[in-house]
């Protein structure tokens, strides 16, 4: 379980009902089921009608790497390639064919079988490079979906207040209860502010964070295979590679912006 995820859900939650507890508040008071109904109906809908189904049940799905941080790979991945520039440097690049079935990873396979096959280095990168922009542009979708969602919530929940208020509205006869009705009205605008600032919008940024990382280790993987198949020395190899670490603070911007000039050689 990512550590921030959970201590942002405890801090974010945990504050504003002690906040609530603490003006001498219940938490009753903003526990209503008609208003989290039409935030949450509203909210899906609209995203449903922006988004294909398929994006929205993909981007549900991805929820898990936002919840658990998942282990980085960065490492594993250069001591792989390295390891295979090593054996290519000494057996040939047709040596590589054996590694194949030991290979996970689908980018890194695809790309070491053209390199097997004799491609040419320049032809392999248009090649996976096409491949790459495909799958970064459908996963820059997915932290959309949340966007859009954090959008729209804030103004179903105001949708929910005024009908709330209409209903108030048509028993003014009953004035004791117009007080409790109109406080009961505006609990779906806090529905609606808290879904989109609590949850949605910051999914989409961790989603967004984690899909970035993924996309850093696939050029990483191309940059590799492309320099085995050129036949750069493997200690060399490794130390280009490491650029592309990820890493906290100084060091993490300078991955970003290897990959950044990186792009812009090709």
């Amino acid at each position: 379980m990512d550590k921030g995820t959970v201590a942002g859900i405890v801090l974010s939650f945990g504050g504003i009902t002690a906040g609530l507890l603490l003006e001498g508040g219940r938490l009753n008071q903003i526990l209503q089921p008609t208003a989290a109904l039409i935030v949450a109906g509203g909210t899906i809908g609209a995203v449903l009608l922006q988004f294909p189904l398929a994006t929205v049940i993909t981007a549900v799905r991805h929820l898990s790497i936002v919840l658990f941080e998942p282990r980085s790979r960065a490492r594993d991945e250069i001591n792989r390639l390295t390891n295979l520039a090593q054996k290519a440097r000494r057996d040939g690049i047709i040596s590589l064919d054996a590694e194949l079935p030991a290979i996970t990873d689908p980018f890194m396979r695809r790309a070491l079988m053209l390199a097997v096959d004799g491609t040419e280095s320049s032809e392999l990168r248009a090649i996976m490079q096409l491949e790459f922009d495909a799958s970064a542009e459908a996963e820059d979708e997915l932290p959309r979906v949340y966007e859009a969602a954090g959008g729209f919530a804030p103004t179903i929940g105001i949708i929910g207040a005024v009908l709330g208020l209409i209903q108030v509205m048509q028993h003014l006869d009953k004035i004791d209860e117009v007080g409790r009705g109109i406080a009961v009205a505006f609990v779906a605008t806090i529905y609606g502010v808290a879904f989109a600032n609590l949850i949605a919008l910051p999914i989409a940024g961790k989603l967004r964070h984690r899909l970035r990382f993924r996309q850093i280790l696939r050029e990483l993987t191309l940059e590799g295979v492309v320099s085995i198949l050129e036949g750069i020395n493997p200690r060399m190899l490794e130390a280009k590679l490491n650029g592309f670490l990820h890493q906290p603070g100084e060091k993490h911007n300078a991955a970003l912006q290897s990959a950044a000039q990186s792009r812009e050689l090709r």
